[in-house]
Order: C-alpha cells, then sequence, then structure tokens
C-alpha cells in the first residue's frame, strides 16, 4: 500500500486484490511505554461480492470472543467490520499471520461443530444488549467456510 489516500488503513487497502478468507496483519502500534499492539484482519467473505448477515455476525462473534481467549493471551477485541466481510483481532504483542490463523483455525472448528443445544456465551438479556438476534446456523457455516479456504488455500491469501 504505497498511496496512503486516507488515514484509516483498510481505506487504502485495494480490495479487489484481495481473496478470502484470509488472516493479515493490519496494523502495529507501539505505545508511549513500549507495548505493542497488533490488529489482524480476519476476513471470511470476499469483498463486494459477499457479506455475512448481522445475526450470524453477532452470534460468530459472541463464539469466537469468548474462545479465542482460550487460545491466545493478551486479547484486547474481536470486532466485526462494518462491510460485514470480517473481523478485527487486536491483541497485545506480535504474532506471526500463520500463529493467529493457527490459533483462529482451533477456535472456528469448534464453532463450526457447535451442537445446537450448547448455550452460546453472553446470549442473556443480563449479558448482551441484543440478545435476541443470533443465528447459530449462520454462524456455524462461515466458520466451516472459513477453515474449508484456510485448509484450501493455505493462511496468507492477501497478496
Amino acid at each position: 500500500m504505497e498511496n496512503q489516500k486516507y488515514n484509516v488503513e483498510s481505506f487504502n487497502l485495494d480490495h479487489t486484490k484481495v481473496t478470502a478468507p484470509y488472516v493479515r496483519q493490519a496494523a502495529k502500534k507501539t505505545g508511549t511505554k513500549g507495548d505493542i499492539v497488533s490488529k489482524y484482519d480476519i476476513r471470511f467473505c470476499q469483498p463486494n461480492e459477499e457479506f455475512m448477515p448481522i445475526a450470524g455476525i453477532h452470534t460468530l462473534e459472541h463464539l469466537v470472543a469468548e474462545y479465542i481467549r482460550n487460545e491466545l493471551n493478551g486479547i484486547i477485541d474481536f470486532s466485526p467490520m462494518g462491510c460485514r466481510t470480517g473481523f478485527y483481532l487486536t491483541i497485545f504483542g506480535e504474532h506471526t499471520e500463520e500463529e493467529i490463523a493457527n490459533k483462529m483455525m482451533n477456535v472456528l472448528k469448534q464453532v463450526a461443530s457447535w451442537q445446537d443445544d450448547k448455550e452460546i456465551p453472553g446470549r442473556d438479556p443480563k449479558e448482551c444488549g441484543n440478545y435476541k438476534e443470533h443465528d447459530l446456523p449462520a454462524a456455524k457455516l462461515w466458520a466451516k467456510k472459513w477453515v474449508d479456504g484456510i485448509e484450501q488455500h493455505g493462511f496468507n491469501c492477501y497478496k
């Protein structure tokens, strides 16, 4: 990304050259006290061709946000992209894209095989601001699609 037209890194990304699914380090910042914070683009959908439904994103966010913390220390946030094509994972420290992809693979395999009778973390009116809008089948579908795509194409599909 030689030409930095915008302040927002993802606005400078040529979305026509993206091949989803993938993991891409989108940013790395060093704080004034030396702390490193890294942000990863966890892309599920081919930009401008497909997008995830809101209720599916919501459920996927709940499941991944809870279980990625069993895989990686220092998680700050796992949040959906406004375009609904993926998520941003923000974490303390430096990690390779392959390491992040491996940890995401572990979590998304769990999500893809989630039992319908198993509780979705944080799906209660006391724990969630929109507890009625969840879609487990959609979350499972997109998790499986990401896992299958990474297994077929490898971790670093963005070129």
